[in-house]
């Protein structure tokens, strides 16, 4: 009988999309590794560059020999929107757990243990941060107080989640709901929260909100007026395709080929750090 070694699954994988974050993403993520190693014995980080004119991946990929091969960063050329470099970067993990944070650290990393705690305790599938969840802490702009509060009623309405927010950056999913559920996403930017929900919800998967503390650290947000309206239409057709025509009842799902990918992976210090080219 032939016996066959094969390494052992980090249990948890933390997916880190990145927009302009090149002064502070070796900071962002030595915090976020010394905040899970007190924690978690085994885990593992994917930083998805999401094609940031600042060259956000350089700082980053020079630091992997220092950081440990359980660091990966990808990158690709163009801007594709945070739901797509999510997607990308999931399909790089090989933990059991994933959990989605947001590599600008408005939203610490320690808040991930008592969301798989929340995960566990509930016997849940999907534990998602929630902004107005009633122990949440929040130092957020009225602004953007307003704009989620809007949000929050127009999905309810549309799709009856059972939920109280859906656009929090901090989420932590079993892995098999992702495999299942990302293939059917047309999504890529800040509607995706939104059907990647509504298409758990549908298949059976049990989601629940858990508190978080925000502390907003940019003066002025991401999100402009013309964002608001692709965000409107593009929930819309979300809808169209879940209650009108049932697109994600009758399709066959397939995993998304992604092309033009540069993949680093940490090293040993003594060695460099590895390049793969997915193309």
């Amino acid at each position: 009988m032939t016996e066959h070694i094969v390494a052992a699954r980090p249990k948890l994988s933390v997916v880190m999309p990145a927009y302009n974050e090149a002064s502070h993403i070796v900071e962002n993520m030595l915090e976020t590794i010394d905040t899970l190693t007190e924690f978690f014995p085994s885990f593992e980080i994917v930083v998805v560059d999401d094609g940031s004119p600042d060259g956000t991946y350089l700082p980053a990929i020079r630091a992997l020999a220092e950081l440990g091969d359980n660091i990966r960063v990808v990158r690709y050329q163009r801007n594709e929107g945070k739901g797509n470099a999510l997607i990308c970067g999931f399909y790089h993990t090989r933990g059991d757990l994933v959990a989605f944070l947001d590599a600008d650290m408005d939203l610490h990393p320690k808040q991930i243990r008592g969301m798989i705690e929340i995960l566990e305790a509930r016997k849940a599938d999907v534990v998602i941060g929630s902004k107005w969840h009633r122990d949440s802490v929040i130092n957020y702009p009225i602004a953007r107080r307003l704009w989620s509060m809007g949000y929050y009623a127009l999905v309810r309405l549309l799709f009856g989640l059972p939920l109280r927010d859906t656009q929090t950056g901090l989420k932590v999913f079993r892995s098999k709901v992702l495999r299942d559920v990302f293939p059917r996403i047309l999504a890529k930017r800040y509607a995706f929260d939104v059907e990647v929900l509504v298409n758990a919800h549908r298949l059976g998967f049990k989601i629940v909100d858990a508190p978080v503390t925000l502390h907003f650290g940019r003066s002025f947000g991401r999100v402009h007026l013309d964002d608001v309206w692709t965000v409107f239409l593009d929930t819309l057709a979300i809808f169209y395709r879940s209650r009108i025509i049932k697109y994600y009842d009758r399709m066959d799902p397939v995993r998304r080929d992604y092309e033009d990918l540069q993949v680093h992976v940490g090293a040993k210090p003594s060695e460099p750090a590895e390049t793969i080219s997915t193309r």
